[in-house]
């Protein structure tokens, strides 16, 4: 069961960030199955990781694609019934599936780990060093001109000294 969020009082504060309410929003309103079921955690502060439960499947049988901002897992299991014999009930569901993540800019796929049934895929955010925050200096009055200051320091010293005399 799904809980609506209402995510207005974030839009007030932010900007640039419609895409990542409305992608919010459309996960919440969206009609699926639901199967496989997955977990989405951050691991730190540029690390995440999206756990999968695909029981009854191997690493074999399951196919991870990263392209542009979007992650899909597919699975295709062999129907096995010709080979154990008939089903009187069948609780565990082995159908086929393709799940998709639509990944933030700069996130990429480090590795994936299949273990007990879980597939766990863990991914960083990787921003260019272009792209990220620089601190700029402020000139002023008082600040040495550009060009003073790619000066070597022993010129500096000369003039001075000649200026004085």
């Amino acid at each position: 069961m799904r809980t609506a969020f209402d995510f207005s009082p974030y839009r007030r504060s932010t900007v640039g960030f419609d895409r990542l309410f409305d992608l919010l929003e459309a996960g919440t309103r969206a009609d699926t199955d639901g199967y496989p079921p997955f977990d989405i955690e951050q691991a730190g502060e540029d690390q995440y990781r999206i756990t999968i439960a695909v029981a009854g499947f191997g690493p074999d049988e399951i196919e991870i694609v990263a392209q542009s901002n979007q992650l899909t897992v597919i699975g295709r299991k062999e129907d096995e019934e010709a080979e154990t014999g008939r089903f009187l009930h069948r609780g565990i569901a082995t159908r086929a599936f393709e799940r998709r993540f639509q990944l933030a800019d700069f996130i990429v796929v480090e590795h994936a780990q299949f273990d007990n049934g879980l597939l766990r895929i863990a991914l960083k955010r990787e921003v260019p060093e272009a792209m990220k925050p620089r601190r700029i200096a402020i000139g002023g009055a008082t600040s040495t001109p550009v060009n003073d200051r790619l000066e070597a320091p022993a010129e500096r010293d000369a003039e001075t000294a000649r200026d004085a005399a």
